[in-house]
């Protein structure tokens, strides 16, 4: 009986069945929470900075789940896209945070 070794490197597609769907998810959210914004501080103050933010963050969520499905679906760069789909979508989760204190606390 063999006793099972840990392997440092990550197989194939791994984080691209999950980036995409909750990628798309987010994108959903950052429109979603633009709209709220719009209608209630009717972009003036806090309301114009997180909405732009907002606005950046729903196109780096786009690019998030456009270089996952490129994962998902490429035989060649698999391992390449995977990457800059982690990478977008860890940007876009730092920036809605970012937003979040924004709106949360009027830090603006």
């Amino acid at each position: 009986m063999e006793i099972p070794t840990f392997n440092p490197i990550k197989p194939d597609n791994q984080l691209s069945g999950h980036i995409l769907p909750t990628s798309g998810g987010m994108l959903g959210v950052c429109m979603t929470v633009i709209s709220i914004v719009k209608l209630t501080q009717a972009n003036q103050g806090i309301g114009y900075w997180v909405d732009d933010i907002l606005a950046a963050d729903a196109t780096i969520f786009l690019s998030s789940a456009i270089f996952s499905y490129l994962s998902i679906r490429s035989n060649s760069k698999k391992v390449y896209f995977e990457d800059i789909a982690d990478k977008f979508f860890m940007v876009a989760l730092i920036l809605m945070g970012v937003a979040v204190l924004l709106l949360t606390y009027n830090i603006i």
